[in-house]
């Protein structure tokens, strides 16, 4: 927990997709662990570091809003794309005209959130130079210049994200839930284990505060 950081992110838009919505996208109320790991991969990750979302701050009020948008249906087949990669003729085009479907989604609006987190040592995968002061170092320069390996989103790629690093005793911008004392968000996704399965994990979000924590 000594090289834990504090990510303030924002963005005009987000859908952190509920999984039990089959045909339509409704987003869960707030940002959900998965998808603040995601962010933090996005801006860095190694094998050898695993990112652990400790809290999740809720600074802007909870907004939804209903849009219709044109999607695609499907997807172009693994095997297609195998097949296609080993040398043969393969179409791999995906046309709109016999494939475009209108689909609703209720995403969040003007959205606001400082994730706290810290990163752990995979140690199957780390090496003699892979120390929690390199990697922490790193991390942090790349939060506050704005690198990343690709543009960090809010739960759909359509939905960019913003962010900064707040520095260690730096105040932290002020919840509008700050005075609230619990609020009940409901079973919300905690991550997914994709090396077994894909099994995901569940918790009982609550904010308090305006904060969510995370259980271990």
């Amino acid at each position: 927990m000594g090289y834990g950081i504090q990510l303030h992110v924002w963005g005009e838009r987000a859908c952190f997709t509920r999984p039990e919505m089959k045909g339509e996208r409704v987003s869960y109320d707030v940002m959900t662990p998965s998808a603040a790991t995601g962010l933090l991969e996005a801006v860095y990750w190694k094998p050898a570091i695993r990112w652990v979302v400790d809290q999740i701050i809720v600074l802007n009020p909870i907004v939804f809003d209903a849009v219709r948008r044109n999607e695609l249906g499907g997807k172009v087949p693994p095997r297609n794309v195998s097949l296609a990669m080993k040398g043969g003729v393969i179409d791999l085009h995906q046309y709109i005209t016999e494939d475009r479907q209108q689909r609703a989604t209720l995403l969040l609006k003007d959205v606001s959130y400082i994730i706290k987190a810290h990163f752990e040592i995979v140690e199957k995968k780390a090496g003699p130079e892979d120390t929690p002061e390199k990697h922490y170092n790193i991390a942090v320069r790349r939060m506050r210049t704005g690198q990343c390996f690709h543009q960090p989103f809010l739960g759909c790629r359509e939905f960019p994200a913003h962010f900064r690093l707040l520095d260690a005793g730096e105040e932290l911008p002020p919840s509008c839930y700050a005075k609230e004392e619990e609020r009940d968000l409901g079973w919300m996704l905690s991550h997914i284990d994709y090396e077994n399965d894909f099994t995901p994990s569940f918790f009982r979000a609550v904010m308090k505060r305006g904060v969510v924590e995370v259980p271990k």
